[in-house]
């Protein structure tokens, strides 16, 4: 799964040659055939593997670091997807072909949607133990909005539009902004 998920960062989705991902895995490719089926297959299972990968590096903690408040979680996890790390980039970067091949391929998109709505749940949550007298459907929007910019703001660090540092700016801006927005519902 590392193996696909660098190649589809590296040539993206409609580059992905089963023959190269089995050079990578160093693997057959009548192996890879075996496990995943099809190129279908082959992206389901990257899009789950990295999607594993990212809950693992946004909620894994030191075990001698101090607790956080849920806004420090909140902000913390959506922040860490926008670091400086080779698996962070090569998961955004694999994260950003699929979205954007789904375009093109609509059998990924059920899986994306899936995922994306994980996600926006996850952060729905974490805005609710801030702001818990919010409405379910507030945080759900807030969430939406917060993701979304997440995933725009990954995009363009990631082909050099914007620092990292001033895309991590904007990501606490944003999260201020909507959990000012909840407190006011």
């Amino acid at each position: 799964m590392e193996a696909a998920a660098r190649v589809i960062a590296r040539r993206g989705v409609r580059g992905l040659r089963v023959e190269e991902l089995a050079a990578e895995a160093g693997v057959s490719t009548a192996l890879i055939y075996y496990h995943f089926k099809d190129r279908a297959g082959i992206l389901r299972r990257t899009l789950e593997f990295i999607n594993d990968r990212a809950g693992s590096y946004t909620t894994e903690r030191a075990s001698d670091a101090a607790p956080l408040d849920p806004r420090q979680e909140l902000e913390q996890t959506l922040l860490l997807e926008l670091q400086d790390d080779d698996i962070v980039r090569e998961n955004s970067t694999a994260w950003g072909e699929l979205r954007a091949s789904a375009i093109f391929e609509p059998h990924l998109r059920e899986d994306l949607a899936k995922a994306t709505l994980v996600w926006v749940q996850e952060i729905a949550d974490l805005l609710g133990r801030v702001r818990p007298m919010a409405t379910a459907a507030a945080l759900a929007v807030a969430a939406e909005r917060l993701t979304a910019l997440v995933e725009g703001l990954s995009m363009r660090w990631l082909s050099g539009i914007l620092p990292l540092d001033h895309a991590r700016e904007l990501v606490l801006d944003a999260v201020e902004a909507e959990l000012e927005r909840l407190g006011r519902r």
